[in-house]
């Protein structure tokens, strides 16, 4: 299984990736077992997590301010030790859950411009 990757990025970084536009998901403090089915790029905007892979592989931890990218097929139990607030992006995967992530992410630049 591919490693989560985790990187601080700088503001131009994230500006260049859009970042401002990428949907965003929340999660209380809890335990939960979760398989990507795309590869996921993820600001972590509050919270920490700590997610262990179900092979066996070191666990990953990650907090606000981290970019995550979570790779296809990834498969672990997050444990969300506080509250998660995050940016998300999908792609390379489910072409469902990819495609209304970008439409999301359409919306979100076009309204910007109406602002």
């Amino acid at each position: 299984m591919k490693a989560i990757t985790v990187t601080q990025p700088n503001e131009a970084e994230l500006k260049a990736m859009g970042t401002e536009h990428w949907p965003t998901w929340e999660k209380e403090v809890s335990t939960f077992p979760w398989a990507f089915v795309t590869t996921e790029n993820a600001l972590i905007l509050e919270g920490e997590c700590v997610i262990t892979p179900e092979d066996g592989s070191p666990a990953t931890t990650f907090k606000a301010g981290d970019l995550v990218v979570f790779p296809n097929g990834y498969k672990g139990t997050w444990e969300v030790k506080k509250a998660l607030k995050k940016r998300f992006k999908h792609t390379d995967g489910n072409f469902v859950k990819c495609f209304f992530c970008n439409l999301k992410i359409m919306n979100s630049r076009i309204k910007s411009i109406f602002k």
